[in-house]
């Protein structure tokens, strides 16, 4: 399986997976506007960074790096269980976060589909990562493991070459079944083994605990990602700090191999 994201019959492809997934779940999936921060140097890397509940992708426009260029998409707005059934941009349907929570793989699917088109169309010499911030770090790392497994949760193929993952205040979806679903497989298992990817937490988060930041962690490490860094932020709460991105930055033009990232 190709797993090149340039090509114009790539994205092609990926329109036609995300029609398929949007089709099979019987909901509509209206996508947010879509901002975008060009890099201010050479164009070497492409961040598809994802907000949290109820947000958009305007705010996160101040994450400038001048050899990133930063895609910041925003959620459809749909009901949410958390929410008592209340519409807000979400990426995915989410109920109680706890311990036995459910994960809306239809929904989940078609964001990292539509994420993966936004990402089929970046030059071949890019190098192409995602991250985000609660809910996006959820999608994101949903993502990576579609890309490890090279299929979506439906069994549709994902394509994206991801080079690089965040995931911040967040929890990652389908956490006890990936093990086994990564070592059924010895490409799986190399592609897991070859993406970095950092996870930072709070210890004062009190929407999405702690515990779930490095229990996400674990279960990456467990499942044979070998390159997982997990970051802890004590005090913090469900929120971000100039501190933690400008790490987050300076990780991914390490990571990336960035020149002039200094």
């Amino acid at each position: 399986m190709s797993y090149s994201h340039q090509s114009m019959g790539s994205g092609l492809f990926l329109l036609l997976v995300f029609s398929v997934l949007c089709s099979r779940s019987g909901r509509g999936y209206e996508f947010g506007r879509t901002y975008v921060v060009r890099p201010k140097g050479k164009h070497q890397a492409t961040i598809v960074w994802l907000h949290g509940l109820g947000d958009n992708g305007s705010r996160l426009t101040n994450l400038l790096q001048r050899t990133i260029k930063w895609i910041c998409p925003t959620a459809p707005s749909r009901p949410v269980s958390l929410l008592g059934g209340f519409p807000c941009t979400a990426w995915f349907d989410v109920g109680e976060i706890s311990e036995d929570l459910h994960d809306d793989i239809e929904g989940l699917d078609a964001s990292a589909a539509h994420i993966a088109n936004l990402l089929s169309t970046e030059p071949t010499d890019v190098k192409v990562g995602i991250g985000g911030f609660s809910m996006g770090a959820a999608i994101a790392l949903y993502s990576t493991t579609c890309y490890a497994l090279g299929r979506y949760g439906n069994g549709l193929p994902y394509t994206i070459n991801l080079r690089a993952t965040v995931g911040l205040s967040g929890w990652l979806p389908g956490w006890r079944s990936l093990r086994s679903k990564i070592e059924s497989s010895n490409e799986a298992a190399r592609r897991a083994a070859s993406i970095p990817v950092i996870l930072a937490h709070g210890t004062s988060d009190d929407v999405v605990p702690y515990r779930f930041g490095e229990t996400s962690a674990q279960a990456l490490a467990m499942a044979g990602f070998r390159q997982v860094m997990f970051k802890q932020y004590e005090g913090l709460g469900h929120y971000t700090v100039p501190k933690e991105m400008n790490e987050v930055v300076h990780w991914l033009a390490s990571r990336l191999g960035l020149e002039g990232s200094r």
